[in-house]
């Protein structure tokens, strides 16, 4: 059932009013079985999984938190995480390092076949296996107390607005929301239905009618004239960030309506100023999964430059794993490794300037290396990206074909009015400007009422009218 659908407008409704028309001490279990249905609806078969990294993490915080010799909860840990992660690594990745173990043998004279399996993929265990992760590893730390009450727990783990594509929630944050008691807030339920409205605007009304396009330039690069692959690339960048972090308002504006806030995940992270700032304004809640049960173990900035830089490196080489079982995502892992550490070596990350001209080529700067770097994130293989990079200014010697072509391309793809797509593209780019200025609901709130709710109007009917027609995901329902 996705967010876009009309199923899932009708089921969000309906949970809802069940959720602040029942009496309190039903409200968990009405949540945990719209949760475990919403997520029987992309596969029974995906509970199995689900509930194994539930059943395993439950116990085995029991377990770490009642042992009371080191050695003991070590190894208790241990063994929780190897089993956590066995799912994932079976679905996942099993495949991947099966053909490469084989592929890295060629050369000594061992050919073998490698072992592979059919699977179908669960939907979002990449996202749950992390989150049960940070719980186990929360409470071997002692920052949180095991959770004896199961059915509550079993709501942390598959709780529906986030348990496709996150955000990573922290058992910290959000365990005792679903304790706690519960009054209805209509300041919050009408933050939740903007940001809904808003989320749905990025991702219906933009993300999708650039997928067309970005999708048919990738179907057959070697077809394609320089300008049209620099121009997907670029749409390619504008694409991910409202699809994903259109899913994230839409995930945030649901828990809102039932008196639930998850993290931001994404603040403004086009506007940053460095690789480094970048990385603390996108996908935050995995930024802050790998820089607190990664990063920080492996030493952190606590070690020598040299020990720092190999940290970062390992960070981003396993984020890139993270995200897909190939080449290519660990290429684009490790080229923001090398660029987070070569910002450290040059002082660029810290070096911050007031003359707005200098932040606008910095912005623009961290723009254009993130576009490039999305190629490998969108190639279909390391060749695919490889190809791009070598011929995105083919034919530029002539400027004027380079960009009729790209146009011409453009043209024959997009079904949404140029204009309409720019002026939505200009909206985009003035609620994250003003998001760094503050809270822009806050902002709207002092606003006339006519005013605010004629935008919120606007954006909900054009969004209705004009949205792409086409069979489209989320991107990040893959990972």
């Amino acid at each position: 059932m996705a967010f876009q659908s009309l199923g899932f407008g009708v089921f969000l409704c309906l949970v809802f009013f069940l959720c602040w028309l029942l009496p309190e001490r039903l409200r968990r279990y009405v949540l945990l079985g719209a949760s475990i249905w919403f997520y029987m609806s992309w596969g029974s078969a995906f509970l199995l999984a689900l509930g194994f990294a539930a059943l395993v993490s439950y116990f085995a915080g029991i377990a770490i938190e009642a042992a009371q010799d080191p050695k003991r909860r070590k190894r208790l840990l241990t063994l929780s995480v190897c089993l956590i992660l066995c799912p994932l690594l079976v679905f996942k990745y099993l495949n991947f390092f099966s053909a490469s173990l084989c592929a890295a043998l060629v050369p000594f004279g061992l050919r073998l076949h490698p072992v592979t399996l059919r699977l179908l993929q669960p939907v979002g265990i990449s996202f749950y296996t992390f989150q049960t992760l940070g719980y186990v590893i929360d409470v071997y730390r002692g920052r949180i107390r095991a959770e004896r009450d199961f059915p509550l727990y079993a709501l942390f783990v598959c709780f529906f607005p986030h348990i496709v594509s996150g955000p990573i929630a922290r058992a910290g944050d959000l365990i005792p929301q679903l304790k706690q008691p519960r009054r209805f807030d209509y300041a919050m339920a009408s933050r939740g239905l903007r940001q809904l409205v808003w989320g749905f605007f990025k991702k219906m009304l933009i993300a999708d009618h650039l997928a067309a396009f970005v999708d048919a330039a990738w179907a057959d690069v070697t077809a394609c004239s320089g300008g049209t692959l620099l121009l997907a690339a670029l749409f390619f960048s504008l694409e991910i960030y409202c699809d994903f972090s259109g899913y994230s308002d839409i995930a945030l504006g649901s828990a809102r309506l039932l008196g639930i806030e998850l993290r931001d995940n994404f603040l403004s992270p086009y506007l940053s100023e460095s690789v480094r700032d970048f990385w603390g304004r996108w996908h935050v809640s995995l930024s802050a999964w790998f820089r607190d049960y990664v990063y920080i173990p492996l030493g952190g900035n606590r070690v020598s430059p040299a020990r720092r830089d190999l940290n970062l490196m390992l960070t981003f080489l396993l984020s890139g794993l993270w995200h897909g079982a190939d080449w290519s995502y660990l290429a684009w892992g490790g080229l923001h490794g090398l660029a987070r550490v070569g910002e450290d070596r040059l002082g660029l990350s810290r070096r911050a300037s007031r003359a707005a001209p200098v932040r606008f080529l910095r912005v623009l700067a961290v723009f254009l290396f993130t576009s490039a770097a999305w190629i490998f994130f969108r190639a279909d293989s390391i060749q695919d990206a490889l190809y791009v990079f070598a011929h995105l200014f083919s034919g530029i010697s002539s400027p004027l074909g380079y960009l009729q072509a790209a146009l011409a391309f453009l043209g024959e793809h997009l079904r949404i009015s140029k204009k309409l797509l720019l002026a939505a593209l200009l909206l985009l780019t003035a609620y994250d400007w003003a998001s760094l200025r503050g809270d822009v609901y806050a902002m709207l709130d002092r606003r006339p009422k006519l005013l605010r709710w004629g935008l919120y109007l606007a954006v909900g009917m054009l969004t209705m009218l004009f949205h792409y027609r086409g069979d489209v995901s989320f991107i990040y329902f893959q990972y």
